[in-house]
C-alpha cells in the first residue's frame, strides 16, 4: 500500500520542482539577475496565497481517507463538494485582493526597482489562475484520500507537463520571457482542473451521492473549518519562513537573492520528492484512524520513516555530487553561478534535515491532528526568526542557510515527540488491551 501510493506520487510531486527548475532556467537564460529575482519574489508571494489555502488539499485528504476507512462513500463525496466550493470562492477572492497582495509584498521584500517591475509583471498574470489552481487542491486531496496514486500522478503530470512545455514555448520560443512563464501557469492550471473534474465526477456513484443538507451539515462544516483554520495558520507560518529567508537573502544583494532562489529549487526538489512517502502516510494513517486499526497506523509510520530517510540521504548525496551541473543548467549569469556554488552544500543537506518534518506532516494530516501541527509550527517559526537574524548577521548567507536547516529539524523533532501520546489517545481500546495482556 505504501509503494502503491508513494511511487506514483513521488513521480508526480517531482514534476512540480521540475517546473520550478524550468521556469528559473527559462528566465535565467535571459541573462538578467533582476528577472530571476522577480520570478523568485513573485513565486513567493503567490505561494503565500496558495500555502494559505493548502488546507483544501490536506484536510480533504485526511477526511476522505477517514471516511474511506469507515466505509462511508457518501461522506467522501460530501467532503469533496465542501472543499470545491471553498476553493472556487477563495480563488475569486484572491483575484480581487491581488493588488493589495502585490503592494504589501513589495513593501515587505524591499526589492530594487528592476526586480519590483519583474515581480509585478509575473504576479499580475499568474494570479488569474487562482480559482482553477485552488480547485486542483480539492481534486488532488480527494484522489489522494482515496489512495488513487496513479490518478494523482496523471493530474500533476498534466498540470506541470503542460506548464513546462508552454513555459519554454512562450518564454523562449515566442520571446515573451517572464510574462510567457506566467501565462503558461494559468493555462496549465485550467487544463488540469478540467481533466480532474471529468475523472472525479465520472467515478462518483449517483446512488450514494449526498444530499445538499448533508454537504452543508453544520457540524461537518464546523469541523472542516476548524481543521482548515489550524492548517492555514501552520501553512502561513511556513511560507513566512520562506519569505523571511528570501527577504534576508535580498539584503545581501541582487546576486545573492538570485543564487538563493536557484538553490531553493534544490530544496523544493527534495521536499516534493519526499512528499510521495508523506502522502502514503496521510492516506494509510487516515484510513487506520477511520477504521480504528492501530497496527496499520504504526506500520505506516514505520515504513514511511525508513524509506523517507533512505531516499533523503540519496538525494543529499546526489546534489553534493551533481548540484553544480544542475545550477549551471539553470543560469548563465557567471556571478550568480559562482555564488550559488558556494552555498550548494547547505541546500543539499535540506533533504536530510527536513525528511522527519515531511513524514510527520503526512501522519498528522492523515490523522487530522491539525492543532498539534499548528502549535509545533508556531514554536519552530518563533525560534527560526531570531536565530536566522543572528546567524545571518554573524556569518552572512551561510548563517541564513544554517538557520533554515535547523528550522526544518526542529519541526520534525517537535511533532515526533508528540506522536506517542497522540497514538494512545487515538487507539484507547488497543492500549487498554495491551495493558490487560501485560
Amino acid at each position: 500500500m505504501v509503494f502503491a501510493i508513494a511511487v506514483p506520487m513521488t513521480l508526480a510531486f517531482l514534476t512540480t520542482p521540475l517546473l520550478g527548475l524550468v521556469d528559473t532556467a527559462v528566465v535565467g537564460r535571459l541573462g538578467d539577475a533582476a528577472l530571476i529575482g522577480g520570478l523568485a519574489i513573485g513565486a513567493i508571494l503567490f505561494d503565500l496565497v496558495f500555502t494559505t489555502f493548502n488546507f483544501l488539499r490536506s484536510a480533504t485528504t485526511g477526511l476522505v481517507a477517514q471516511a474511506m476507512g469507515r466505509g462511508d462513500e457518501a461522506e467522501e463525496q460530501a467532503v469533496f463538494w465542501r472543499s470545491l466550493v471553498i476553493a472556487v470562492v477563495a480563488g475569486v477572492a484572491v483575484i480581487a485582493v491581488a493588488p493589495l497582495l502585490l503592494g504589501a509584498g513589495l513593501v515587505f521584500m524591499r526589492p530594487d526597482a528592476p526586480v519590483a517591475a519583474a515581480t509585478t509583471t509575473y504576479l499580475a498574470i499568474r494570479v488569474l489562475s487562482a480559482p482553477a489552481a485552488l480547485a486542483n487542491y480539492a481534486l488532488l486531496g480527494y484522489v489522494l484520500g482515496r489512495g488513487m496514486g496513479g490518478t494523482g500522478l496523471m493530474l500533476q503530470s498534466i498540470i506541470n507537463g503542460v506548464n513546462i512545455v508552454l513555459s519554454i514555448w512562450l518564454g523562449i520560443g515566442l520571446g515573451y520571457g517572464l510574462a510567457g512563464v506566467a501565462w503558461a501557469t494559468v493555462m496549465a492550471e485550467i487544463a488540469g482542473c478540467a481533466v480532474g473534474l471529468l475523472i472525479v465526477l465520472a467515478r462518483f456513484e449517483r446512488s450514494r451521492a449526498p444530499r445538499l443538507s448533508r454537504i452543508l451539515d453544520r457540524a461537518s462544516l464546523v469541523r472542516l473549518m476548524a481543521l482548515n483554520g489550524d492548517i492555514m495558520i501552520r501553512s502561513l507560518a511556513l511560507i513566512l519562513a520562506f519569505a523571511w529567508f528570501t527577504r534576508t537573502g535580498a539584503g545581501f544583494g541582487e546576486t545573492t537573492l538570485a543564487a538563493n532562489a536557484i538553490l531553493m529549487n534544490i530544496f523544493m526538489v527534495a521536499g516534493y520528492y519526499l512528499d510521495g512517502f508523506a502522502t502514503a502516510a496521510e492516506q494509510i494513517a487516515g484510513r487506520a484512524i477511520g477504521a480504528r486499526h492501530r497496527p496499520a497506523f504504526l506500520q505506516a509510520v514505520r515504513l514511511t520513516l525508513i524509506w523517507g530517510f533512505s531516499l533523503a540521504s540519496l538525494t543529499t548525496l546526489f546534489f553534493l555530487l551533481f548540484g553544480g551541473a544542475v545550477i549551471g543548467w539553470m543560469t548563465t549569469a557567471p556571478d550568480v553561478l559562482d555564488l550559488a556554488g558556494d552555498f550548494l552544500p547547505w541546500a543539499a543537506v535540506t533533504a536530510v534535515a527536513g525528511v522527519l518534518a515531511f513524514q510527520m506532516d503526512g501522519v498528522f494530516i492523515g490523522a487530522t491532528w491539525s492543532r498539534d501541527m499548528r502549535n509545533m509550527m508556531l514554536v519552530s517559526i518563533a525560534l527560526f526568526l531570531p536565530l536566522s537574524a543572528g546567524l545571518a548577521a554573524a556569518f552572512g548567507n551561510h548563517g541564513l542557510w544554517a538557520a533554515f536547516n535547523l528550522f526544518l529539524i526542529v519541526r520534525g523533532v517537535a511533532l515526533a515527540g508528540l506522536l506517542p501520546s497522540r497514538i494512545r489517545r487515538a487507539f484507547p481500546d488497543a492500549q487498554a488491551g495491551i495493558e490487560r495482556a501485560a
